[in-house]
């Protein structure tokens, strides 16, 4: 595990509480990358939903952007290829230093998926890890669906960008999209599971596990008022 920080500083944790903008959410995850990279800020956790949208990493194909009238489409630094977001979909943006952690991509994005396997065995939900395959899936009547993404950026050793976990989106928004450039297999939710949930739970839960992977918290002030 990752553990705290080698400095002990809190980590502070934001939940906004009406849909954010893409663009002023990566504008205000790129400031404070930078000023986590300064000393100048905390690292920070920041919950949140986006209105509907999708959104192209960088290594995105524009062939698998099936419905591109659907909703808007944004360029974005992260890694990864094309992705949904929307509301019911919650959004973890991660800006941790990792010099005062371990300056290592790989493990850092494995200590990831270890947060988002424990919140969701907490919720109820076996959720695994594949091969060649970027984020977390459910084994569901013989087939696999992804039930959470996971794009990061690294800029001077700080993370931004982070995962999204699908608690009760509208499924059928996917359709516009071949989501992270797989099409064997499809998508899933909390809610199409059964999982008898909500955001604020899942929240619990998900910082609950994020503790005890990254270290302690502190609630704080939404980068995007």
């Amino acid at each position: 595990m990752f553990g705290p920080s080698e400095n002990g500083t809190p980590i502070d944790w934001a939940v906004s509480s009406a849909p954010v903008g893409y663009p002023a959410a990566e504008s205000a995850m790129q400031a404070r990358a930078s000023a986590i990279a300064e000393a100048a800020a905390r690292e920070l956790i920041w919950l949140l939903e986006h209105p509907p949208l999708y959104t192209a990493g960088t290594s995105a194909k524009m062939s698998d952007l099936l419905k591109p009238d659907q909703f808007p489409v944004y360029q974005t630094g992260r890694g990864g290829q094309l992705t949904y977001h929307g509301p019911g979909q919650r959004v973890a943006y991660a800006m941790l230093d990792l010099k005062h952690r371990k300056p290592d991509v790989r493990a850092f994005v494995f200590e990831l998926e270890a947060w988002l396997i424990d919140a969701l065995a907490e919720l109820g939900v076996a959720a695994e890890r594949r091969d060649g395959r970027v984020g977390l899936w459910v084994a569901r009547g013989g087939q696999e669906q992804k039930i959470a993404a996971i794009g990061i950026r690294i800029s001077r050793w700080v993370s931004y960008h982070g995962i999204s976990l699908n608690v009760a989106p509208e499924l059928s928004h996917y359709d516009g999209i071949v989501p992270c450039g797989i099409s064997e297999h499809g998508v899933t939710s909390l809610a199409d599971l059964g999982c008898e949930t909500n955001m604020t739970i899942v929240d619990a839960v998900l910082r609950r596990q994020f503790e005890a992977h990254f270290g302690v918290t502190k609630d704080a002030a939404t980068p995007v008022p």
